[in-house]
């Protein structure tokens, strides 16, 4: 806030003349000694329309807009520059311009940490001038394995669903992410993980051998339900997609629901990526507690709109994900109604350990149940892999994520920082 002086005038008797006040700032004026708050929005995420846009905003000719599209196409997306002098091959005058009104800045990481098996966690603080009323935090994970890296990338802030068993649906919603913020998370991760061309690599436990890519997946399964955020999500993966740009095809992209069975055939329809069903239950009233959402979509519904997914097909299965839980989901009977449940449906099931998390009052299912669980789905002829947990060690498992730093004081956060700063 700046800060008004006032001048009082003193008056030596009646008539006496009153000294004038001296000019009062404006509001928005910068207060000495204080650095003026970069109002420039960025460009970092945008799609080719909002790029052409922003650069009719700054003069640039319509005629002339469409070439420099794909020059900032090329050099945000592809080469994943954080500065407009990087661009060489675009004018002088124009980087200066470009620089003036804009900027290439991504999410700000607060925290990054890393798993025992190569996990990695980053708190991703959105830029206000997005967010609006004041900064959010989203949580994103980057899975390696030899052969590929899975980003998983998150598409609302805090998440309404209020699946008893994940740590994420105990956090509030606040509201839906916007494009430009889902393509930011992947910038940063292939920019924490020099995952562009002529960056140095990053190097540790875990991270692929295989390949020329550290990022090669997107799943949508952090934070939120992708659905509920249809058009963001719908708009990022044409812009991940693009050969073009950062050109990663919608077969590697995945989007996780919970049932929100309207979308699910418009997602097929007009978009076309891969589809995750949280199925988690085999009866509707274990659902209903388990996936609240199954109140007002059922198991019945859900499974019609899978059967009809434009993008199904055996060579795109859709991924039914079920998580284990001890006494609960786990028995053989379940598992045979699984299969039966999934009958006509080109499918896979993934098995899911529980991933426990603070206050939680459900186990994970014994090894040896959740083998027995595996042979009976597998021995029905589905793909039926139990996936390794990973991450558990810093909260970045399958349903453990959740932002806590809205209840952390300024010192708590600084000293994260610092600790992330040290690792």
């Amino acid at each position: 806030m700046n800060l008004i002086d006032t001048t009082a005038a003193e008056a030596a008797g009646a008539g006496a003349a009153i000294a004038p006040k001296p000019d009062v700032p404006k509001a928005d004026a910068p207060t000495p000694g204080v650095p003026a708050k970069d109002t420039r929005r960025s460009l970092a995420g945008l799609d080719r329309a909002g790029l052409a846009e922003a650069l009719g905003e700054i003069g640039v000719a319509e005629r002339e807009r469409r070439m420099r599209v794909a020059q900032l196409w090329h050099w945000i997306y592809l080469r994943g520059v954080t500065s407009f002098d990087e661009m060489t091959n675009v004018g002088k005058g124009l980087r200066e311009k470009l620089g003036a009104a804009f900027t290439l800045d991504r999410p700000e990481v607060v925290v990054e940490q890393v798993s025992n098996d190569g996990t990695r966690k980053w708190l991703l603080r959105l830029p206000p001038d997005i967010a609006g009323d004041r900064p959010h935090d989203v949580e994103m994970v980057y899975i390696p394995e030899s052969d590929r890296g899975t980003l998983c990338v998150s598409s609302q802030v805090g998440c309404t669903l209020n699946c008893s068993f994940c740590h994420t649906g105990t956090q509030r919603l606040v509201r839906n992410l916007t494009a430009a913020e889902i393509v930011a998370q992947v910038m940063v991760a292939r920019d924490r993980l020099g995952d562009y061309p002529g960056r140095e690599r990053a190097t540790g436990p875990g991270l692929p051998t295989e390949g020329d890519r550290l990022v090669t997946n997107i799943v949508f399964m952090g934070m939120g339900e992708p659905l509920y955020a249809y058009d963001s999500v719908a708009k990022a993966i044409e812009i991940l997609a693009d050969g073009e740009g950062l050109g990663i095809g919608k077969r590697r992209i995945t989007v996780s629901t919970s049932g929100v069975v309207p979308e699910i055939e418009k997602l097929g329809r007009e978009v076309g990526p891969m589809l995750a069903i949280s199925l988690h239950a085999v009866r509707d009233e274990l659902r209903d507690e388990l996936v609240p959402i199954n109140k007002k979509y059922p198991l019945k519904a859900l499974l019609e709109a899978c059967r009809t997914y434009p993008a199904a097909s055996n060579a795109k299965r859709i991924t039914f994900e079920y998580v284990m839980l001890k006494g609960v989901n786990d028995s053989p009977a379940d598992a045979k109604a699984l299969v039966r449940l999934l009958a006509g449906i080109p499918a896979k099931i993934n098995l899911i350990p529980f991933n426990p998390w603070p206050g939680t009052k459900y186990e994970c299912s014994d090894w040896e149940t959740i083998e027995a669980f595996s042979d009976i789905v597998f021995r029905a002829g589905y793909s039926s892999p139990v996936r390794t947990p990973r991450g558990r060690d810093i909260l970045a498992a399958c349903g453990q994520l959740k932002s806590e730093t809205e209840k952390l004081s300024a010192r708590e956060r600084l000293a994260l920082r610092a600790m992330a700063a040290a690792e």
